[in-house]
C-alpha cells in the first residue's frame, strides 16, 4: 500500500515544504525547489516500515517514525488522524512533528526508524575483494545502456574505458572507505561507487555492486545516474562522499 492509498494527503506539497524547515539539507537537485528528494524519501521510508509492520495504528490517530531529526536532534514523526470523509482512505495525513510536540498532544509512545540492515559490515566495502562488471547487463540493457555519456557509448574501446574507471573507483574506496556508498535495494545493501568514463576526477555514473554468494568478489550490476543513486542512497542516510550529491 502507497502512502497515499493508506491516508488522504491533502496539501502534500505545503507539509513537505515545512517538514525541509525542520530538517534543514539540499533536497532538491540541482537548482530545483521541488524537493523531489525528501518526497522519494518519505513515499519509500512509509514503504519500508509497512514492511517492517512499523506504523502504529490506534483507534483514533496514526504515527510513523520519518527517521529524520530538527537540527536539536529531535525525531520527527509523520502523524495521521481519523478522516472525516465518508469512504475515503481511513486517515488523514495531519503533518510531521517532533516527539516533544507530539508528547504535548499527549503522545508518548513511539515507533521506531525503518531498519535497512542487520550486519553494519555490510555497508563498507571490502577493499579485499575485486570488482566485476556485469557487461552483458551494463552494455547490453537499452535503458542502462542510454545512461552512459554517448562518446563512450559509440567507443570501440568502451570495455576498456569502463575497466579503467572501475580501476580507478577502487583505488578511490582504498584511499578513502566512504566513496563506496550503501544503497537500499530489493530487501538488500548494495553499494554504489563512482565510474569516471569523461574526466578521471567527474563521475558519470553510479555502479551498483553487491557480492557475490561466495563472499570473495563484488559483481557490478547495473549503472545508475548519480540522481538516482542520491535517491536511492539517502534512504539509509544522508551520503556523506565527495562525489555523491544533490
Amino acid at each position: 500500500m502507497r502512502l497515499f492509498d493508506f491516508a488522504f494527503c491533502h496539501e502534500y506539497e505545503r507539509k513537505i515544504q515545512a517538514l525541509s524547515g525542520l530538517c534543514p539539507e539540499k533536497w532538491s537537485f540541482g537548482n530545483n525547489s521541488d524537493n523531489i528528494i525528501l518526497k522519494n524519501y518519505i513515499e519509500h521510508t512509509f514503504l519500508k516500515l509497512q514492511e517492517e509492520s512499523n506504523i502504529f495504528q490506534g483507534d483514533s490517530y496514526a504515527l510513523f517514525n520519518t527517521g529524520l531529526f530538527t537540527i536539536y536532534y529531535e525525531p520527527i514523526y509523520a502523524y495521521f488522524t481519523e478522516n472525516k470523509i465518508e469512504n475515503r482512505q481511513k486517515w488523514y495525513f495531519d503533518g510531521f512533528y517532533t516527539s516533544y510536540q507530539l508528547g504535548m498532544m499527549g503522545i508518548v509512545s513511539f515507533p521506531k526508524r525503518a531498519n535497512y540492515f542487520e550486519n553494519p559490515s555490510d555497508l563498507v566495502f571490502d577493499t579485499n575483494c575485486d570488482i566485476v562488471p556485469q557487461y552483458p547487463h551494463i552494455f547490453g540493457d537499452p535503458e542502462n545502456f542510454l545512461r552512459i555519456p554517448e562518446s563512450v557509448r559509440e567507443s570501440p574501446n568502451k570495455t576498456m574505458l569502463f575497466d579503467g574507471a572501475v580501476k580507478r573507483a577502487k583505488f578511490m574506496i582504498d584511499g578513502n572507505y566512504k566513496t563506496a556508498v550503501p544503497q537500499y535495494y530489493r530487501k538488500r545493501i548494495q553499494l554504489l561507487i563512482p565510474i569516471c568514463l569523461i574526466s578521471e576526477s567527474i563521475p558519470d555514473l553510479a555502479l551498483v555492486v553487491s557480492k557475490n554468494e561466495a563472499g570473495n568478489q563484488y559483481l557490478g550490476h547495473t549503472c545508475l545516474t548519480l540522481d538516482m543513486a542520491y535517491n536511492n542512497a539517502r534512504l539509509i542516510a544522508r551520503p556523506d562522499s565527495i562525489w555523491l550529491k544533490p
